[in-house]
């Protein structure tokens, strides 16, 4: 199968790369095109103006679709001396060449227009990808096609062509590698009852509305404040109980929008996997596939905010060494984006079996638990006076931030603790949900004690250990800890003389 023939995208890719680029131009259009019908009345072109601005709006839209065919037309791709090649661009074509042992996962992606015809995007991951995004993407292939490309590349990882390897041989190995990844067995499948709790509690409303804000920032040259101005103050004149009912039901609207959007990314959410590999799919609308290599996976993070920790729900993320496989849902890998923390264990129990999920923590001392709280008062006192003084009486409620923040405060310390196995790392701390992160020593990028002069005094000191994730890495920090126990697990990351030995990452 290792030839030159050149191989083309589906003409559907032309239609994408249209849609991709009048994506990102959707917003200045509705602000641009908007002011102007509100300039002008309601009527478009009733002037030169007018015309000039939709003129150059059709103008935009016909580059688009043009710079789309031609994107389709000049990108080719075939398989050569060991490489996935690529070839692109008309005024300046560029090549890129993949080497196959390079190669870690391809991951799959069905949209709306993908699945009518039988299409997939495929994202080429590599060893060497730092989260910047895949080395490789497909916009639109057959799943013929993507299924020929996984192929090639196992047949060349296993040199079963190159080394002069018989064709009954070739076909031997072919049969076994495809029973191999028939082999992935269902390790997890999210249910209806989760997936509701988790679009109710995701948090999406305030996606929405930071999205709302930084669209109100970028283009607020040419929103007519003026106008929705008067027009607010017109509104506010049918009483306070009619302005609170519209504020109720928007809030209702984004957070309905939320939570369908949660599940349609959501939606059977399923963990298969293998002896090597993590696979995770989802999606209604828009089905996903990832892959995730275990030699990848650097640290398990389980989170529980308070809402979801009340009623015994956590969330398991991956920190993943490079690669571009966040884009399933954020800036980290959701292995389990809602579970209940008795069936959390097992799943993970059979993914990870080397990994102690209930170590004994030891935790901050009773001494240290001011330290959570009382930098707290350097803004929260001056700012609840100045509200009092400003805004008296109603201003004094300002102080209840007082007492809150002790409780936030004696909550973290009683929360923050650690653990060192002989192989593994477990540190727990909270800033308002709590977060335990499982590391084995052999992942740990670096290991760093600070301390003040205030917590030299006490003896106390805090930890930060970082594993590598994407660019910059990921850091848990857990703070003011038994002087000592800092010192102890810097001992423990130190170098030891044996050798540890890598086993299965899936129980048989």
């Amino acid at each position: 199968m290792m030839s030159d023939t050149r191989y083309r995208l589906h003409p559907i890719s032309a239609l994408l790369n249209f849609l991709k680029g009048l994506k990102e131009l959707v917003l200045p259009f509705l602000i641009l095109f908007g002011a102007n019908l509100l300039q002008g009345e309601g009527l478009p072109g009733r002037d030169l103006e007018s015309l000039i601005t939709y003129g150059a709006g059709a103008a935009v839209l016909l580059f688009l679709l043009a710079a789309g065919i031609i994107k389709w037309r000049r990108f080719v791709y075939w398989f050569e001396e060991g490489e996935l090649r690529i070839e692109y661009g008309l005024f300046v074509k560029k090549k890129r060449y993949i080497p196959f042992e390079r190669i870690q996962s391809l991951d799959y992606t069905e949209g709306i227009f993908h699945r009518p015809l039988g299409l997939v995007r495929v994202k080429v991951e590599t060893a060497g990808g730092q989260g910047e995004g895949a080395e490789a993407e497909l916009t639109a292939v057959p799943r013929a096609d993507a299924a020929r490309i996984e192929e090639v590349i196992e047949h060349a990882k296993n040199r079963v062509l190159g080394n002069g390897v018989s064709k009954e041989t070739a076909g031997e190995t072919a049969v076994a590698e495809e029973n191999r990844r028939e082999a992935a067995r269902e390790i997890y499948r999210i249910s209806s009852k989760e997936l509701l709790i988790l679009a109710a509690t995701s948090g999406g409303i305030g996606v929405v509305l930071s999205g709302l804000a930084v669209f109100l920032t970028q283009f607020s040259e040419v929103i007519p404040y003026e106008m929705i101005y008067s027009e607010v103050m017109v509104f506010l004149r049918f009483g306070a109980l009619i302005v609170a009912l519209t504020v109720f039901i928007s809030l209702l609207i984004i957070w309905l929008v939320s939570l369908a959007l949660t599940i349609f990314s959501n939606y059977r959410f399923t963990i298969l996997a293998n002896d090597e590999n993590i696979i995770i799919t989802r999606g209604l609308l828009e089905k996903k596939r990832i892959t995730l290599p275990f030699k990848r996976i650097q640290a398990i993070r389980v989170t529980e905010n308070p809402l979801r920790e009340l009623f015994g729900y956590a969330a398991v993320t991956v920190e993943s060494a490079g690669g571009s496989a966040a884009e399933m849902g954020g800036e980290k890998i959701r292995l389990l984006p809602l579970v209940k923390r008795r069936d959390m264990l097992p799943v993970l129990e059979r993914l990870f079996p080397e990994t102690d999920w209930s170590p004994e923590f030891f935790k901050a001392p009773p001494r240290s638990v001011r330290f959570y709280y009382r930098v707290d008062f350097l803004w929260i006192l001056p700012g609840a006076a100045a509200l009092s003084y400003f805004f008296f009486p109603y201003g004094l409620l300002a102080f209840l931030a007082v007492p809150l923040s002790v409780a936030l405060g004696i909550w973290q310390h009683r929360t923050a603790g650690w653990s060192a196995g002989r192989r593994q790392l477990t540190l727990r701390t909270r800033a308002i949900s709590k977060q335990t992160m499982y590391v084995m020593r052999k992942r740990i990028q670096s290991a760093e004690v600070r301390q003040s002069w205030f917590q030299s005094r006490k003896k106390v000191a805090t930890i930060q250990v970082t594993v590598k994730s994407g660019i910059l890495g990921a850091a848990v920090r857990v703070e003011h800890l038994e002087k000592q126990d800092t010192e102890r697990i810097m001992q423990w990351f130190r170098p030891q003389p044996d050798k540890e030995q890598e086993e299965s990452p899936i129980q048989k």
